[in-house]
């Protein structure tokens, strides 16, 4: 394997380990703490709102310091950082002790996306293709993280959820350090801005740049409201609507003589969570296909078509019938990760790509801490299927926001405009 492709490996696991870490309290508060603390769900959720702020706000600052310093210091950090914050949280013995182990877990987290996006853009060619399998692996740390959460849960503990993921993550970073010692000990190297990216810009075009950067911003926000309201929720979306399913699946499994498997209701819920996740994850593989092929504004109408569907189609349904509108909406909601960011990519300078992307990733991370609160609010007031019909009119206004973009996206290289 070469230096590169170790390169890409190493941000792809990163990918995962980001969303796995800040998702896996989702499934302990719905799974465990709600009953060993005898706390309410969305009581719960409170603590960690906080810990999705700081993986929002502190975007904009670990770009700029991945800029100004280094992009794979920043990663190493990232590493270390985030592993050792969910060792500490492993310790808690109050609610406040693990929103406060989430807040730090959500500081290092905010490293990744603006830092790792920028390298991936940068670094190498076929952006829409390289954005998706990078994607692919963060959508499988979502996945996982209910699965192995649950797991952990039926066998040892929540605090081994944050434990062996933590301790995962330390090694890596060592790791990492060590394959690009000579990137993270030295600085950031400047890319030249070329004439093209240089020359003044008609009104015309700071117009429509004008326009397709409130387009970007609108949707990122509404979308990452979408995506996090969907991920955090479906581990208790499925633990109400999937017991029947779960029930008669660890019985079988019991029946044919798997261990202990009669009692690992929360294992099979975070079993069907990775499988939809998983299944669903793939999605990215054909949008980054589509978006080098046909531009963004035909393949977001389709996944925000999509959504608008199995959205709508979700309230009241269980068991078969609700995990087949999970996965259908999931599909969607996978599938509009990588444009906003394709957008980004091709229209932002390298110098100020990290900065840029920090700036997309505040608004995207502040929408999904607003989305604890509005589950919260939701769940406890009208149950989730009112969380469904709003989730659906969001996919609406994202079709119809979407519709307004040019059918072929301009590419600049000057990013401050499109920033």
């Amino acid at each position: 394997m070469t230096r590169d492709r170790i390169h890409f490996l190493f941000l792809n696991i990163g990918h995962f380990l980001d969303h796995l870490f800040t998702l896996i309290f989702a499934t302990v508060a719905a799974l465990a703490l709600s009953r060993e603390w005898g706390l309410g769900y969305g009581e719960l959720l409170k603590y960690a709102t906080p810990g999705f702020f700081a993986f929002g706000v502190f975007s904009l600052p670990a770009g700029w310091l991945a800029d100004k310093w280094s992009r794979e210091g920043m990663i190493a950090v990232f590493f270390i950082g985030i592993g050792a914050a969910s060792l500490a949280t492993s310790f808690a013995q109050t609610p406040l002790q693990v929103g406060i182990g989430l807040f730090v877990i959500g500081v290092f987290a905010a490293i990744y996306h603006p830092v790792g996006l920028a390298i991936v853009t940068q670094k190498w060619k076929n952006t829409g293709m390289r954005l998706a399998m990078n994607g692919i692996w963060g959508n499988l740390g979502v996945a996982s993280a209910a699965l192995i959460t649950g797991y952990f849960i039926d066998h040892g503990g929540w605090r081994i959820a944050f434990v062996v993921p933590g301790i995962v993550s330390i090694v890596l970073g060592i790791l990492y350090t060590a394959h690009q010692w000579g990137e993270v000990s030295t600085a950031h190297h400047k890319v030249p801005v070329t004439a093209a990216g240089g020359q003044a810009q008609s009104a015309s075009m700071k117009a429509m740049l004008l326009r397709i950067s409130a387009i970007v911003f609108l949707t990122t926000a509404v979308s990452s409201l979408v995506f996090q309201s969907t991920t955090f929720a479906l581990p208790k979306i499925f633990d109400e609507r999937l017991q029947g399913i779960a029930a008669q699946i660890t019985q079988w499994l019991s029946a044919t003589g798997v261990p202990a498997a009669k009692g690992d209701i929360a294992t099979a819920i975070g079993a069907f969570t990775f499988i939809v996740f998983a299944m669903a994850s793939m999605a990215q593989l054909v949008v980054g296909a589509l978006l080098d092929r046909l531009g963004p504004r035909t393949v977001f109408m389709i996944v925000a078509a999509i959504q608008v569907v199995f959205f709508a189609m979700m309230p009241g349904l269980r068991d078969g019938y609700a995990l087949a509108a999970a996965f259908g909406f999931m599909l969607g909601a996978f599938g509009q990760i990588p444009i906003n960011d394709f957008m980004i990519g091709k229209m932002a300078s390298g110098e100020a790509r990290a900065r840029i992307y920090g700036v997309r990733y505040v608004v995207s991370f502040t929408a999904f801490a607003l989305a604890l609160p509005l589950i919260a609010f939701v769940y406890g007031n009208y149950g989730f299927d009112t969380l469904f019909w709003l989730m659906s009119g969001a996919a609406a206004l994202i079709f119809v926001a979407v519709s307004f973009l040019p059918y072929k996206l301009p590419v600049l290289n000057a990013a401050p405009v499109a920033a």
